[in-house]
């Protein structure tokens, strides 16, 4: 007992304890230090490895360095027997102890604030409700989903799938990769790369994953993890670069906890380019392993793939090259995605969904661009691609969903389009478009609460998509919640200012109000003519002066008669002149004018309802006249 005592104060008089204790946690602070910031040099994860053991092997030696040698005034030396004559004296042994005191306590500090402040952030996990605060242009964005984790029945075979992640922790945005390359024209290669990892970690059904669009918004962000998801509601982030030159591949790869920006899991690769497909795969699993996300129906992810069947690389990087110019959606661009997606089939014919994706791009000249026998082709075109994918591959919902468009707008079939779109969302329950194509065709059909639900799905995956939050105020405003509505259009236009239409509809919304000021107002904010025609005619008709209201509808006559009969229609309706309303909605349907299949959902043709033209009208274009929606008060 006396010598295991002399022992101790012996280790006690050496400092040997302090300088453990003290070795410890300049370890930990080490540790935390490399696994945050040797990603980011994109250092392989064996290096922090090699840390971590260094470190261990590191600690006998300190041990016994400590138990050797002492500090004295003189300098370090080997430590002398406390009874040798010329041992430390005891004042300078203390003064030791002083000074390692304050930097265990200094250490110890240190550690404790990293600590707290880690447990601090992630007791505060990133989601829909931060969005409001991370950024003065997007503060005005509403929550996605009015209850986070709730699935909505919009037909029992989707609802059980539909439902966003119950684990608010399993959600991951994939930010475009940065291309590495020298190479600058490579880009779409490396958003190819970024693109496949969405679609295949989009079939895991307990992980939200972030749509194309709103991801992309990133490319080059100054903005901290914790920002960039707060704005896409996820909690975290997977970013990487790529470079590609001749046969060799190199792709790094980092998933982001966006609470406190630690690194969760990263890899670097360098594959041969042959090898891309199983390193996209190695990838995707790595990320799921990470999240605890698992894949139900193997099967059925295998089949929503956009890779070629063959295997063809080639064909792949033609596909890519078509994401590419689709995304940029100019008519030049559409019409370059058309020869790219062209190109992909032609490398392997069975690539179905090159030929789902060339449908959408003939569909999108025939129904934004193009007139006469030329949309007639178009048209054509799109059919024929679609028609090919669906015989490659009946079970692809790309397939699906081009049929569905097809229907919709080429054929005004709105129950085929129902079908087909409802199949898509069987297919591929977590993609964003597929739920916002069957919500927008429960729009058309008049079930509007199901249309709110499933754009709300919609932008929970895809939160930074104008289009589809001016959509969302349209069927609120069907539902007569203005306020909301409103609050929807105007996050619209916060996200992208000069998008045509969106100041006409804060008219509508201000006419259903009987607000003849404010829609004047909004009115003449829109940008696009043509939409500001149609604004203003609107507008004008609930005011005090008749003359200007006069003018304005002729006006629009003049100018948009061939285009725009819905929206005369419309017009005639604010005015209250319902022969004139009749007589231009049928004109719209002759004309195919695409604003009838809002008719379900606008309260201002809804005041007619009750006339028995309304019902008759329904019966030819096809529709059902029973809707949710409210009607504008005469």
């Amino acid at each position: 007992m006396t010598a295991r005592l002399g022992l101790l104060e012996e280790l006690r008089r050496r400092h040997v304890w302090r300088v453990a204790i003290a070795y410890a946690v300049t370890s930990w602070l080490v540790v935390q230090v490399a696994t945050q910031v040797f990603p980011f040099f994109e250092i392989p994860n064996w290096a922090v490895r090699l840390v971590i053991l260094v470190i261990v092997l590191g600690f006998p030696v300190v041990v016994v360095l400590a138990w050797v040698y002492e500090i004295t005034p003189e300098g370090i030396r080997r430590t002398r027997p406390a009874s040798a004559p010329d041992a430390r004296p005891a004042h300078v042994g203390h003064r030791v102890a002083r000074t390692l005191n304050v930097l265990i306590i200094a250490l110890l500090t240190l550690a404790v604030a990293v600590l707290g402040w880690r447990v601090w952030v992630l007791q505060h996990p990133v989601g829909h409700a931060t969005i409001a605060g991370t950024n003065a242009r997007l503060a005005s964005l509403p929550p996605a989903l009015d209850v986070p984790g709730q699935s909505f029945a919009v037909g029992d075979s989707i609802s059980q799938r539909v439902a966003s992640a119950s684990d608010p922790r399993k959600s991951v945005a994939v930010l475009p990769f940065d291309n590495a390359g020298d190479d600058r024209n490579q880009q779409y290669f490396s958003d190819g790369l970024s693109q496949d990892l969405i679609t295949a970690l989009s079939q895991f059904d307990s992980l939200k994953v972030i749509s194309r669009d709103s991801a992309f918004r990133f490319r080059g962000s100054q903005d901290s993890p914790r920002i960039i998801a707060a704005k896409l509601g996820v909690a975290h982030l997977l970013e990487g670069s790529v470079r590609k030159q001749n046969d060799a591949l190199r792709v790094s790869v980092t998933l982001v906890n966006a609470a406190d920006g630690s690194v969760v899991w990263s890899q670097r690769y360098d594959k041969p380019y042959g090898d891309l497909f199983a390193l996209q795969d190695a990838i995707t699993q790595s990320v799921a392993d990470a999240l605890q996300a698992r894949l139900v129906n193997t099967a059925s992810a295998a089949a929503q793939s956009e890779r070629p069947p063959s295997g063809n690389l080639a064909a792949w990087q033609a596909y890519q090259q078509g994401q590419f110019y689709t995304a940029r959606n100019t008519q030049a661009d559409v019409r370059q995605a058309i020869d790219a997606y062209a190109e992909a089939a032609r490398l392997d014919p069975r690539y179905a969904a090159a030929h789902a994706r060339m449908s959408y791009g003939w569909a999108g000249l025939a129904s934004q661009y193009l007139i006469g026998s030329a949309r007639d082709e178009a048209w054509a075109r799109a059919r024929e691609a679609s028609n090919t994918a669906l015989q490659l591959a009946p079970g692809l919902a790309q397939a699906r969903r081009a049929r569905g468009h097809l229907l919709l707008n080429a054929d005004f079939d709105w129950l085929g389009a129902e079908a087909e779109y409802r199949r898509a969302v069987e297919l591929a329950p977590h993609d964003a478009g597929m739920l916002f194509s069957l919500g927008n065709l429960d729009a058309v059909l008049g079930r509007v609460e199901s249309a709110v639900v499933l754009t709300r799905e919609a932008i929970a995956r895809d939160p930074l998509r104008a289009r589809w939050y001016n959509w969302l105020g349209i069927y609120l405003a069907a539902l007569g919640q203005l306020d909301e509505a409103q609050r929807m259009i105007e996050a619209a236009i916060e996200l992208q200012p000069n998008a045509d239409s969106f100041h006409e509809q804060l008219a509508v919304i201000a006419i259903l109000r009987g607000d003849a000021v404010a829609a004047l107002a909004a009115a003449e904010q829109e940008n696009d003519p043509s939409w500001r025609r149609v604004a203003l005619a609107l507008a004008t008709q609930i005011g005090t002066d008749r003359n200007l209201a006069d003018t304005a509808l002729a006006t629009l006559i003049a100018h948009d008669a061939e285009n725009a009969p819905y929206q005369i229609s419309e017009a005639y309706a604010v005015r209250g002149d319902a022969d004139n309303t009749f007589l231009w909605l049928d004109r719209a349907w002759e004309a195919r004018d695409p604003g009838v299949s809002n008719l379900l959902v606008d309260p201002l043709l809804l005041r007619f309802r009750t006339d028995a033209r309304f019902a008759l009208f329904c019966a030819k274009a096809g529709l059902p006249t029973a809707t949710a929606a409210v009607a504008m008060r005469p």
